[in-house]
């Protein structure tokens, strides 16, 4: 198993620098990771540094709590796709969902959607953080991504607490079928457990420690 191949080589922090962004893209040239994640004030400067190098961009809608409205999130998944952004990773409506206003959850994510397969090719993910809900919660959300077309469903962000964890992989996994990937994230800190992550269903690690992950080691730094 490659698992490079597998990882959205990651940098979320509000107070990344230029540089941190060059060195990450270099990182992902350097171990050719499936992509990085990085925020959309960083999207455009990733995008020229990996043209043509192998790794895509994904960048981040509605991050970190999903909480602004669905006409701002259409507009910041139109110029970030725009700067050549590939994959977008969008956080789920909490506040529809947790109202039980699951049409609404649908729409919004189908409106995203809408945008981000002008060109078919690129993806759409849907962040659940999954540790804010309990299991029945977690298969509903994935129930309603699965029916606004998301190519993933995402565990969380890595910003609130939780992580991916084995039992919500499997659990998303035995809902999604062939129908949608995962995306594990959060708390991915070293290769045992990666692999374990992969072996349960996940199709996509995003991680801040993809380096010690392929070398064997276990980072402490950072929450991603």
């Amino acid at each position: 198993m490659k698992i490079a191949s597998y990882i959205d080589h990651t940098l979320l922090s509000p107070i990344a620098t230029e540089q941190q962004i060059d060195q990450l893209c270099q990182e992902a040239i350097d171990y050719q990771f499936k992509s990085v994640c990085v925020s959309p004030a960083h999207a455009l400067r990733a995008v020229q540094n990996l043209s043509g190098k192998g790794p895509c961009v994904t960048s981040v809608v509605g991050f970190s709590s999903g909480a602004t409205t669905t006409e701002v999130k259409l507009f910041e998944t139109n110029q970030i796709l725009e700067f050549g952004v590939q994959e977008i990773d969008m956080v789920l409506p909490h506040y529809y969902f947790q109202n039980g206003q699951f049409e609404e959850v649908v729409k919004e994510i189908t409106l995203l959607r809408q945008l981000v397969k002008k060109q078919p090719e690129r993806i759409l993910k849907v962040i659940i953080e999954t540790h804010f809900y309990g299991p029945e919660q977690i298969v509903k959300a994935t129930e309603l991504c699965l029916r606004a077309g998301a190519d993933f469903v995402k565990t969380c962000t890595g910003f609130h607490g939780g992580g991916a964890s084995l039992e919500t992989v499997k659990l998303i996994k035995s809902i999604v079928g062939e129908k949608a990937q995962i995306k594990a994230s959060g708390g991915i800190k070293d290769g045992l457990f990666a692999n374990q992550l992969i072996e349960a269903g996940a199709n996509r690690l995003g991680t801040s420690a993809g380096i010690q992950l392929i070398q064997g080691k276990t980072s402490t730094a950072g929450q991603y």
